[in-house]
């Protein structure tokens, strides 16, 4: 049976397609790779999915008593979630409409597999 660890962060003000683009290249890595590659990235999606990866170790260190260095991340997913509606002036004395956006990380990590 593999072992499994998930954290999930909920209503975060960033957009769900900026998290997307941050996150795409870490799917498969190991935490620790995946990380150090976070580190130096220039988006503030980084620091925010930097801070769930670090969470959901810490959940299958403190659960399962498996080190960080064997975990692998298998699923990585940022859902969309309830929008901040705003309105801005606009010409003849209208009004647009602005989206704040909000969005849900999940995060999955479990053991490598061998073999």
């Amino acid at each position: 049976m593999a072992i499994e660890s998930r954290t999930q962060i909920k209503y975060i003000r960033i957009s769900p397609e900026k998290l997307r683009r941050v996150m795409a290249p870490l799917r498969g890595r190991k935490v620790g790779e995946a990380l150090a590659l976070l580190r130096y990235h220039p988006q503030s999606a980084a620091r925010v999915l930097a801070k769930a990866l670090k969470s959901a170790a810490a959940n299958a260190e403190n659960v399962h008593g498996v080190s960080g260095e064997e975990l692998v991340i298998r699923n990585l997913t940022a859902d969309g979630g309830p929008s901040l509606k705003r309105r801005r002036p606009g010409a003849r004395g209208r009004s647009k409409p602005i989206l704040r956006r909000t969005a849900h990380i999940t995060v999955v990590v479990g053991q490598e597999e061998v073999g």
